[in-house]
């Protein structure tokens, strides 16, 4: 499901097959005179499929594991130093 846009007059024209959509997950971006001005999203989602899993995933970083370690290093050395030491 992908992101819809659709403006105030589709909103209050289709209200009731807008929030049953939106209720199984589709989103919708409002836009007036072509801008975007507001968003209807679920609240919560309770399943995501496979297939979107691995879209939305598809586009995510990779992890560094040994650039997270020398952050959290430099953080736990930046503590233990008092505030008024540097």
């Amino acid at each position: 499901m992908g992101n819809l846009e659709m403006t105030p007059r589709d909103v209050r024209s289709r209200s009731r097959e807008i929030m049953d959509e939106v209720e199984h997950g589709q989103t919708f971006t409002v836009t007036r005179d072509g801008h975007q001005i507001g968003e209807l999203i679920p609240l919560r989602r309770r399943f995501v499929s496979r297939q979107e899993f691995a879209a939305m995933s598809r586009n995510s970083p990779t992890s560094d594991l040994d650039a997270c370690r020398a952050d959290q290093v430099v953080a736990a050395d930046h503590e233990e130093s008092g505030a008024y030491e540097r």
